[in-house]
């Protein structure tokens, strides 16, 4: 028997990988996260860009923190090597912290999508992807669970690896603005939804990619 002291270097490698791009994905929206909250508990002074979280900073506070906690435990959650010597851990955090977790990012960003007064440069396009994303994250959610109570474990695999995926995009999207904006400075309307959606879509393709090798790896149709 394979235990973690003789465990091959290559799958403890791989898992240091996969923990390392997904921390690092989400690693400047995190620190943008925790400066809101922060400002929020300082009771900063409103401007332009906050005013709408100083005058009703639940919703986002929620948004924030459900989202530090999904990304941060949830990147753990996909280290094959780690999900296999410690099951528990990997039951436990799924059904007591990142299923609870999601769903409060899927339904906050959907509150805020609602009723907050958005910027003009987050036109209605923009508006209804997040209507969508918000949707589909918390649909992939309820499927995972539904998958995993009826013992289809690649199933729950991949709707949770699809709902992941969707909570990353504020990642990727970090890297689909900032070189724009580097180059040509704040973007309209219509390249704001561009590089807001291509986040998204990008980790919808990769996720694809990920499930569809793990079900050729495990002969699963």
């Amino acid at each position: 028997m394979t235990t973690p002291a003789t465990r091959p270097p290559r799958v403890l490698s791989r898992d240091a990988s996969i923990a390392a791009g997904l921390l690092a994905l989400t690693l400047i929206p995190s620190v943008a996260g925790a400066f809101r909250v922060g400002e929020i508990a300082a009771g900063a002074p409103a401007t332009e860009a906050n005013a709408r979280f100083m005058e009703m900073p639940l919703p986002v506070v929620v948004h924030i923190v459900g989202a530090l906690v999904y990304s941060g435990i949830g990147a753990f959650q996909f280290l094959p090597g780690l999900r296999s010597r410690h099951i528990g851990w990997h039951r436990f955090a799924g059904r007591c912290l990142l299923v609870p977790a999601g769903a409060a990012v899927a339904l906050s960003g959907l509150w805020m999508a609602a009723f907050y007064d958005v910027p003009p440069i987050d036109g209605l396009g923009l508006q209804l992807s997040r209507y969508v994303v918000g949707i589909l994250m918390l649909l992939f959610l309820v499927l995972g669970v539904r998958a995993v109570l009826r013992r289809d474990i690649p199933s729950h695999r991949g709707w949770m690896i699809r709902a992941y995926a969707l909570a990353m995009g504020a990642g990727t999207q970090v890297l689909t603005t900032a070189p724009f904006v580097a180059l040509f400075g704040p973007p309209d309307e219509f390249w704001r939804l561009v590089q807001m959606d291509a986040g998204w879509l990008i980790n919808v393709v990769v996720a694809e990619m990920i499930i569809r090798r793990g079900r050729r790896r495990h002969g699963v149709a």
